[in-house]
């Protein structure tokens, strides 16, 4: 499970969390994630960047809700 680094509820990734019986290499693109299928937002960060996390579904839609509203 992943931690959102929002509201710190706990949620599944899929590009973070190891599917059972299986570690995540964190290859890019190895397993789609939930949040690839919503707009794109935000900046995916560079594989330099410290310690970026993840946003829950709900604070990832209500982000992408704010950001398009008048």
């Amino acid at each position: 499970m992943s931690t959102c680094e929002r509201c710190g509820a706990a949620f599944h990734c899929a590009m973070a969390d190891a599917a059972p019986g299986q570690a995540p290499t964190g290859a890019p693109g190895e397993t789609p994630c939930w949040c690839t299928f919503l707009p794109p937002v935000l900046a995916v960060p560079d594989a330099g960047a410290s310690a970026v996390g993840c946003w829950c579904p709900e604070c990832l839609r209500a982000h992408i809700a704010a950001v398009k509203a008048p």
